[in-house]
């Protein structure tokens, strides 16, 4: 479906984004202006928005894939993931903290992450294209926000998959592991064995496999890599990218402790701990 806003709109709706994101407040959910907005538009607005703070001096480190499990893809009414940017001023030292009021409504999700060794970009990429691209493969932690009203106070409605996309797929920070799993040691199909145990303040809250990411979390790469061909933007040397959550994003909280155990049988990833300041 093609475009509904002007380049005059869309400058405007990525100014509102950043104006949210730098004061930690929430503004209206695109759709609720403009409520024939369209996937196109959506993407749009992020990529103004991104090149909005590229302008004001962030570097882009990588990207990340959203709503890779069929059950979000479902509730989100739509049949494919989605994709946001990361920044430098994203990331998060394992073992270190986050400020809660920086943020609007954070949440943390597990994920695996492929860092690039060199360029990934074709119509046609497969597994093993990913694989002879990636150098390592770490443990992550994605931080996602809102910067529109994930659920507007006025009537309860929740936003769209368009209002998320528009919202750099939520994308907010990143935590990634210490352990570097170099991608020769990554037996095909490996992956989607690699499990982790996610515990806040001592009580185990979620558990989950990779493979809940597509089947396979190298396959999350395969879409990104794809779905970016068409628009004439490669994966790049040096990317770090997240592949996407296996397990349901936890609230953030003043005072959360988080340890995450990515050492499963079959692949040791080691431990990310993150708190809440």
């Amino acid at each position: 479906m093609a475009r509904t806003l002007n380049d005059e709109q869309i400058a405007e709706l990525a100014d509102e984004h950043e104006a949210a994101r730098q004061s930690a407040s929430s503004i209206d959910p695109v759709s609720r202006r403009y409520p024939d907005v369209t996937l196109e538009d959506a993407y749009a607005i992020q990529a103004a928005w991104v090149a909005l703070q590229v302008e004001s001096g962030s570097v882009v480190r990588g990207k990340k894939i959203g709503l890779t499990s069929r059950a979000m893809q479902q509730a989100m009414k739509i049949d494919e993931p989605d994709y946001g940017i990361l920044f430098d001023y994203m990331f998060i030292a394992n073992g270190g903290s986050l400020v809660r009021a920086d943020h609007v409504d954070p949440k943390i999700e597990v994920e695996l992450a492929f860092v690039l060794s060199d360029d990934l970009n074709g119509a046609d990429i497969t597994a093993q294209d990913v694989y002879d691209t990636t150098d390592h493969v770490v443990a992550a932690l994605e931080l996602i926000d809102a910067r529109s009203y994930r659920v507007h106070p006025d009537d309860g409605v929740s936003r769209t998959v368009r209002d998320t996309i528009a919202d750099n797929a939520a994308n907010a920070g990143i935590v990634v592991g210490d352990v570097k799993m170099p991608v020769d040691e990554v037996r095909h199909g490996e992956l989607r064995w690699a499990g982790a145990i996610c515990s806040r303040n001592g009580v185990v809250e979620e558990t989950g496999v990779a493979a809940g990411v597509l089947g396979d979390p190298v396959e999350g790469i395969v879409w990104l890599a794809r779905r970016l061909h068409g628009l004439g933007i490669p994966l790049q040397a040096g990317e770090t990218v997240l592949a996407g959550s296996f397990t349901r994003p936890l609230d953030c909280r003043v005072g959360d402790e988080f340890h995450v155990d990515f050492a499963s049988p079959a692949l040791d990833l080691g431990v990310i701990t993150l708190s809440v300041e």
